[in-house]
């Protein structure tokens, strides 16, 4: 499973529209509003890096109110829970 964060910058005015259509997308599993440089921060986790890059460059990249993203991908979790068994099928 690959594990993607996605920082965006969001239009003034449409930070609630946008995170409820992210909130929507199945391979999104969380969306949050933060402080700092960005507006909105989602968690993704999808099987293959074309799944990323179809999510990103289809889906992302259309929504009318994304001015940015920034896309970074996570290497190890260092958590507690069992992320594998918590997100599959």
């Amino acid at each position: 499973m690959i594990t993607s964060i996605i920082l965006l910058n969001i239009k003034r005015g449409k930070v609630n529209e946008i995170a409820e259509q992210l909130a929507g997308i199945r391979e999104i599993s969380e969306v949050y509003s933060v402080t700092g440089n960005y507006d909105l921060v989602t968690i993704v986790r999808v099987e293959t890096n074309d799944e990323l890059a179809a999510l990103v460059t289809d889906q992302l990249a259309k929504m009318d109110g994304i001015e940015k993203t920034d896309t970074m991908l996570a290497f190890k979790a260092y958590s507690k829970h069992d992320l594998e068994a918590m997100f599959s099928i």
